[in-house]
């Protein structure tokens, strides 16, 4: 059976929302929670973007059996490894190991803040790997030191780990990425229901580990409301990682969706009440080889309604998929 997650979106809901969603989904019967990692929205009309970690802290405590997970937080710039390393430890110590850690290479739009310019996609490559190796040594709880082409760690220890290491999941499209997944992480991390991305993660390490995808929705009782909406705030996702991964600001992401039209971003996210529309989405990731798939509901003002039709209709026909 396919575990069905929730996603806190922080680029476009309000932190204390964020923290009482997350509440209201366990209430709902989610099986787990990821939120986003970002500085900026991808669109202005998102309007938000709080820090996720100290959304974590709060979640952590709001919830008592929700496992969390980062989807996914990027360790090669705006955040030192050896700084990712705590903070997931310290999520782990407050959950009781109900944290996994996701980890991806990242993008221009959050990580430029910091002033050093965007790496050629092999560079951030070989920045990640070092990454994360700093990140498992330091799991371990021995003092690290650490001297690599990109970055140096200075006996550097974690005082406060969970009971059991927090397991790594890490974001891959393919290629590269998805050999660094392979032989590093306890987990992948995919937005398309790519069979043959499992089957490379499998054949190079990664068989029988899971798999976590993502589907975003856009519920509403009014399907015509529900396009207006998606296209609104979801027309960015057509542009596909290889483009979302470069532009540097929301005006470009907005600049490169002027010609989207609603019924482009309808082909990949169900509109409206089609509680089957949504299943026959997720069967799609099941058959890929997907083990979780979390959804997202655009918009922040739509989330109750959603979170009482997941309870009501959504999760039970999921439950039979």
């Amino acid at each position: 059976m396919v575990k069905i997650g929730y996603t806190m979106m922080c680029e476009q809901t309000p932190p204390g929302q964020l923290v009482d969603d997350v509440a209201e989904a366990e209430r709902a019967g989610f099986d787990y929670a990821v939120i986003s990692d970002h500085y900026f929205p991808w669109l202005e009309e998102m309007g938000h973007s709080p820090y996720a970690w100290s959304v974590l802290g709060a979640a952590a405590r709001a919830t008592e059996r929700l496992p969390l997970m980062t989807y996914v937080t990027c360790p090669i710039m705006r955040y030192h490894p050896a700084v990712v390393a705590q903070k997931a430890a310290t999520m782990g110590a407050l959950t009781r190991g109900r944290f996994t850690l996701g980890l991806g290479a990242g993008e221009n739009l959050n990580e430029h803040v910091i002033g050093q310019g965007w790496p050629p996609a092999d560079t951030r490559h070989e920045m990640f790997r070092e990454a994360v190796e700093i990140i498992r040594e330091l799991f371990e709880g021995r003092y690290t030191t650490y001297h690599g082409e990109y970055f140096d760690v200075d006996s550097a220890k974690l005082f406060d780990l969970p009971g059991d290491p927090v397991p790594i999941a890490i974001a891959a499209s393919g290629g590269r990425s998805g050999e660094i997944a392979a032989e590093y992480g306890d987990a992948l991390v995919a937005i398309e229901p790519d069979a043959e991305l499992v089957g490379l993660f499998s054949a190079a390490g990664g068989r029988g580990k899971p798999v976590y995808g993502q589907l975003a929705v856009s519920y509403d009782r009014d399907a015509e409301a529900a396009r207006e909406r998606a296209h609104r705030l979801w027309r960015w996702s057509v542009a596909g990682w290889k483009v979302m991964a470069e532009l540097p600001a929301p005006v470009n992401f907005a600049a490169y969706a002027r010609t989207v039209r609603p019924e482009d971003v309808a082909e990949s996210v169900p509109c409206g009440p089609d509680v089957d529309a949504v299943v026959e989405a997720v069967r799609r990731y099941a058959e890929a080889g997907f083990t979780h798939v979390a959804l997202v509901q655009i918009g922040h003002e739509h989330q109750r309604g959603f979170l009482d039709w997941s309870a009501g209709e959504l999760l039970p026909a999921l439950r039979r998929l």
